[in-house]
């Protein structure tokens, strides 16, 4: 009985020798998938600190994200700022539209408070300010907001990157995006060594093939709303030749989903729920 306990025992862990390691390598390979998703922090970890703030920047980069997603509007005088909305309103302490302000008014305004008192005092920053903190740290991942609002600011977007020497394709950190894709393909031309990017609201839910192709021409992402986020779109956007970062990822269920839909990159409120990995070059 002892000899066959032994015999039996040496069994076991043979077998578990050779299934461990299986297991181990199939954990792996599912960590490494994972880890392949560029995490972009949307407006800065804007669940964490106010959104398009220094605070929420520098929230997004201790949390490891490859990228902070900005919005870039422009002043009254001609000065570049972040913020997302075309109005003040929701996210300073001031009332009207963005493009009626000056630099100077604007950053007069409250930027942090009304999201919580630690972040009163936060101003809105300038896309200078932005660049000159994080060039070479971190992503960027610039939505021109509204340029039909701003003529000429691609031009100063790219006046400001071409200033610092970051609109060459080896810097790899660098992306350009827009709802208005005449805007894209404008700034395309002006930064042609820079990754350009499409976003896609809900009404492009049915977007064809060759819509993707067209896009491809001046284009390396489509970025679409993720409810809108299939199986077959991230196939036909990989058929294209492009990347596929859905926004806005606001739960660890929702970024698990997108985990499984096999996309390149999310575009996430909590960064955290984003597994790290060093930025692409593209």
């Amino acid at each position: 009985m002892k000899r066959l306990f032994s015999i039996l025992s040496i069994a076991f862990v043979s077998l578990g020798m050779f299934a461990m390691p299986a297991m181990a390598a199939e954990g792996e390979v599912s960590m490494r998938e994972q880890q392949q998703i560029i995490n972009v922090a949307h407006r800065g970890a804007s669940a964490h600190a106010p959104e398009n703030t220094m605070a929420a920047f520098e929230k997004g980069f201790e949390m490891k994200a490859d990228y902070v997603e900005i919005d870039v509007q422009m002043t009254k005088d001609g000065e570049l700022v972040l913020i997302h909305d075309t109005t003040v309103d929701r996210t300073t302490d001031g009332t009207g539209l963005v493009g009626d302000f000056t630099l100077e008014e604007i950053r007069q305004l409250d930027a942090g408070s009304w999201f919580g008192e630690e972040f009163a005092g936060e101003k809105v920053p300038t896309f200078e300010e932005l660049l000159d903190a994080y060039r070479g740290k971190v992503g960027i991942l610039i939505e021109l907001k509204a340029p039909e609002l701003y003529p000429g600011i691609e031009e100063k977007v790219a006046e400001a990157l071409k200033e610092r020497n970051m609109d060459k394709t080896a810097n790899g950190k660098i992306v350009i995006q827009s709802f208005n894709h005449e805007s894209v393909k404008k700034s395309k031309e002006l930064l042609p060594e820079l990754p350009h990017a499409v976003l896609a609201g809900m009404s492009w839910a049915d977007v064809t093939d060759e819509q993707l192709a067209e896009f491809a021409t001046y284009a390396d992402f489509f970025n679409p709303n993720m409810n809108i986020v299939t199986p077959e779109l991230v196939e036909s956007v990989h058929t294209a030749g492009m990347e596929i970062y859905p926004y806005t990822s606001r739960s660890e269920e929702q970024a698990k989903h997108l985990f499984d839909l096999n996309v390149d990159g999310i575009i996430t409120d909590y960064p955290e729920h984003v597994y790290y990995h060093p930025v692409k070059n593209h």
